[in-house]
């Protein structure tokens, strides 16, 4: 009983072998963020069976005007992250309370004003955005009833954050894995009958359920931190240290989201088969990212609890054992989509056009997981050391300066949509050679939160 509760507890990774800590915390997160996109595969497909290729390619057009806003979001839940792996490394039990309390209260504060103010900015968004007349309705509809679910979400995102900072990946995943399991079942009913509006529903209820599991976990760790009334009310020190740390997390992300929201109008122009296609190349693609995530996650979190142990040679022991099992997984997962592409695409729609393109996109794709792999892990390294700052500019020259001017020169030059993800694989290759020389200049090892104050 005490190792099965074990499970679930706060874990010190500033102690140990580290392949096994990395490996400990990032399988549950793999497996339980497998589960959340097979939620969002599973709508995928009921959409695409039972109500039609217009539906899917709406959720499509939708998807990166909710990404660029949900990335906001991650950007400060993030920042608290970073923050709360760094004090519990460094046994900061005050300091820990309070970033925890402040982290919680920000996340309100942004998604009941993104609640107010996104859904009066969609329809101009997506119009913008070249969204195809016939698919532009339910477009609105989707990202609508996403908005104003917008609050459980965050509260998922951040809540979920500080138990994985914390070194507990198996709460979330429990969580998940019961989310999810009744998100399948609602959304068998409810996008039959509801259309666009069920697959939006049932993502905001299971993100809903998510969030109050782990609320409950949390109020219930105080052998590790508090959670009273006064740490729920900001303090200008911590307002500030989540801000340094999250708004150029969040401000990378969005300009990674502003430079598919730039590249959609191409993918637009090709119509509704291609767009279509493109959302079940997002929905494979996000399968295949998980674990490449998820040990880039680790990452953040070895990191951040050895930096704030002041365990810097330790931190690089941990980037070797990361890179290689994050390179180990991604081998497997691109032989899975290689050889099976066809068959998964086909999950998704009877169209065979769409299934051909799917497939060809996805072998292009194939080869560019294994840079953006060692990246995901270099960059988890250095934020969870407390650098915001350079994945920011990384991020800035590689989706604006690169990725973008790329996507519309290749268009141009082929004619073709799959010139958008040679685009992609630019921009990959050129993020793993930016996040290596980030790293071997050693910049991170200075940028600690703990001692600074």
């Amino acid at each position: 009983m005490r190792k099965f509760k074990k499970l679930f507890s706060a874990v010190d990774m500033t102690e140990g072998t580290p392949w096994k800590k990395i490996t400990f915390f990032a399988v549950p997160l793999l497996i339980g963020n497998l589960f959340q996109q097979m939620y969002s595969t599973v709508d995928a497909i009921l959409l695409g069976q039972f109500v039609g290729d217009n539906a899917l390619a709406a959720v499509g057009a939708s998807m990166p005007v909710f990404f660029l806003i949900f990335v906001l979001l991650m950007g400060f839940a993030m920042g608290a992250g970073i923050m709360v792996s760094q004090y519990f490394g460094a046994k900061k039990r005050e300091e820990l309370s309070h970033t925890i309390g402040t982290g919680i209260t920000l996340v309100t504060i942004i998604s009941l004003v993104i609640m107010i103010i996104g859904p009066f900015i969609t329809r101009p968004l997506l119009t913008l955005l070249s969204t195809p007349p016939e698919i532009l309705d339910n477009s609105v509809l989707y990202m609508t009833v996403l908005l104003l679910g917008v609050l459980p979400i965050a509260y998922f995102n951040i809540l979920s954050g500080i138990l994985r900072s914390l070194g507990d990946s198996f709460s979330p995943l429990l969580y998940l894995i019961f989310t999810c399991t009744l998100n399948v079942i609602l959304s068998l009913f409810f996008i039959p009958a509801f259309g666009i509006v069920g697959a939006a529903s049932t993502t905001v209820i299971a993100q809903a359920i998510s969030c109050i599991f782990c609320f409950r976990k949390i109020s219930r760790m105080q052998d590790v931190f508090d959670l009273k009334k006064i740490y729920f009310f900001p303090k200008k020190r911590y307002v500030s240290q989540i801000l340094k740390l999250g708004v150029p997390t969040g401000a990378s992300q969005v300009l990674i989201a502003v430079s598919f929201m730039i590249v959609q109008p191409l993918v637009n122009g090709f119509g509704s088969m291609i767009i279509a296609t493109n959302l079940i190349i997002q929905r494979i693609d996000s399968i295949v990212m998980m674990p490449i995530f998820s040990f880039g996650n680790a990452q953040t979190v070895f990191a951040g609890q050895n930096v704030g142990a002041g365990k810097l040679d330790r931190v690089g022991k941990g980037l070797k054992h990361g890179a290689l099992l994050t390179t180990a997984t991604t081998f497997v997962m691109v032989a899975v989509i290689v050889f099976l592409g066809r068959f998964i695409a086909g999950a998704f729609t009877q169209t065979d056009d769409v299934i051909r393109l799917s497939a060809q996109w996805l072998r292009i794709l194939a080869i560019g997981y294994f840079p953006f792999a060692l990246a995901n892990v270099l960059w988890g390294t250095i934020r969870g050391a407390g650098d915001a700052v350079s994945p920011l500019w990384a991020a800035a020259i590689n989706s604006i300066i690169i990725r973008v001017p790329a996507a519309y020169l290749l268009v141009y030059l082929l004619n073709e949509p799959v010139a958008t993800i040679y685009s992609v694989m630019i921009a990959w290759t050129c993020n793993t050679l930016f996040s290596i020389i980030v790293y071997r200049m050693g910049r991170w090892r200075t940028k600690s939160i703990i001692g600074r104050h």
